[in-house]
């Protein structure tokens, strides 16, 4: 017997794996045996014909067929012996089998891939510096007050915004005239909604009841053209919106009665809940800055490891995708979805998963990154204290539950924060770099 294995990729071997024919000629016999009392022929018992006869009527084509099943099983003997260790169904490429002569096959395979881990320390990224800004505040408290407001009828619109307008809308040509057959259909604009279209905001300034404005949008899409090439196609839409009538939204005064109600009586004073809204904010800032830096640095420490990513890994997290879209459609009343659609679309999303799970488990590795019992059983006896559990139970349910790799994925992006260099840039200046980078 002969063995070698070749490197096709990181993460893609191939064996090649030949035999004399005297080592496998009970295995092929053997084989063939099996097969033979299957056959069933006029004048004989199943499994009575004689092998002369066999031999006659189906020539070497039985040989043929048993070599294919015994190179299957010689393969994952010789993978447990040489602890080829593959995932994914290997398969085979190639087989040679000559009766009396020469038998040889190849069987290609995926595994884990030993990665040398490389430049995961020392390496500089940059993430937005968020600071809560007096403005931030204030945008909070004008929500809270929104939240708290009473209407009252108006006759004009103001400049501050604060209306809800009923209104009559057509879309219209350029003309003025309705569009094709459109027919006008009522509805409620509130000018305080943050992703309002502007134009709306401008052209409705100074409205009264009774009178008309008019605002426009433009939309984009993808389209296949004659030639099959994609292509934007870009319309503009034009409405007419008639004022039936404006509410004037009336904000509230910031009183105590306001905060306590608001708070739940945590806080009285209007100092206390601007301090309280402030921390609220920083505190969704800085989890918000936490979850860039990670991604970030995940991203760098993928792109400075260059490997393949098996694709049985890679399709096992495809099957999930598709798994979970199919049920949040059926959700939505859906019976259907395109799944080759759906694997395409998260295929990159899933190559990058599987990347970061090899590269991280190759990083604790090398670090010798743990959590060792005794840090689990310390957590749950200060935990057993608050908790009303008792300090076994605890530590039990610590040990059973995935708690503990998320203490070591902790630990993981705490080193790597601590080994790399973090550097806080303005917001802003930050995401024009990346536009233009993403050009």
């Amino acid at each position: 017997m002969e063995v070698k294995i070749n490197d096709v990729s990181t993460s893609e071997k191939e064996v090649e794996i030949s035999y004399t024919y005297d080592e496998i000629k009970n295995d092929i016999d053997n084989e063939v045996k099996k097969r033979s009392k299957k056959i069933q022929v006029p004048g004989f018992r199943k499994g009575k014909v004689p092998p002369a006869m066999i031999k006659k009527m189906f020539g070497d084509s039985l040989e043929h067929e048993a070599s294919e099943k015994v190179a299957n099983s010689l393969f994952w003997d010789i993978a447990k012996e040489k602890e080829l260790k593959p995932i994914g169904q290997p398969v085979m490429t190639d087989i040679k089998f000559h009766p009396g002569e020469e038998f040889s096959f190849k069987v290609k395979y995926e595994v884990i891939p030993e990665l040398d881990i490389k430049d995961y320390r020392d390496q500089e990224i940059e993430v937005p510096d968020l600071q809560v800004k007096d403005e931030d505040v204030e945008h909070e408290i004008f929500h809270i007050k929104r939240a708290n407001s009473t209407t009252e009828d108006t006759a004009i619109v103001g400049d501050d915004n604060n209306c809800i307008l009923h209104v009559e809308i057509l879309r219209i040509n350029e003309d003025g005239n309705p569009y094709n057959d459109a027919k006008p259909e009522e509805m409620d604009i509130d000018l305080t909604e943050e992703k309002i279209n502007k134009e709306i905001i401008e052209n409705a300034k100074g409205k009264k009841t009774g009178e008309s404005f008019n605002f426009s949008f433009k939309q984009e899409r993808k389209e296949k053209n004659a030639e099959g090439n994609e292509e934007t196609i870009s319309e503009n839409f034009i409405y007419k919106a008639e004022i039936k009538s404006i509410k004037k939204i009336v904000l509230p005064e910031l009183t105590e009665e306001l905060i306590k109600k608001v708070t739940k009586d945590k806080v009285a004073t209007e100092e206390d809940f601007r301090n309280d809204i402030r921390k609220d904010i920083q505190n969704y800032y800085d989890q918000t800055t936490e979850k860039y830096t990670r991604d970030k640095l995940t991203e760098k420490i993928i792109n400075n490891n260059k490997f393949t990513a098996p694709n049985s890994l890679v399709d096992n997290l495809l099957d999930d995708f598709v798994q979970k879209e199919e049920q949040y459609y059926k959700k939505q009343g859906y019976n259907k979805i395109d799944k080759d659609l759906v694997r395409e679309r998260y295929k990159n999303n899933a190559e990058f998963e599987v990347k970061w799970y090899l590269l991280r488990n190759a990083i604790i590795k090398e670090e010798n990154l743990d959590v060792p019992d005794e840090e689990l059983r310390e957590m749950a006896k200060k935990d057993a204290e608050n908790s009303g559990l008792t300090e076994d139970k605890l530590f039990s349910y610590y040990k059973s539950t995935n708690f503990k790799e998320q203490l070591l994925d902790k630990k993981l992006f705490d080193f790597l924060k601590m080994n790399n260099q973090i550097k806080k840039v303005d917001k802003e200046t930050l995401e024009k770099k990346e536009a233009k980078e993403n050009k």
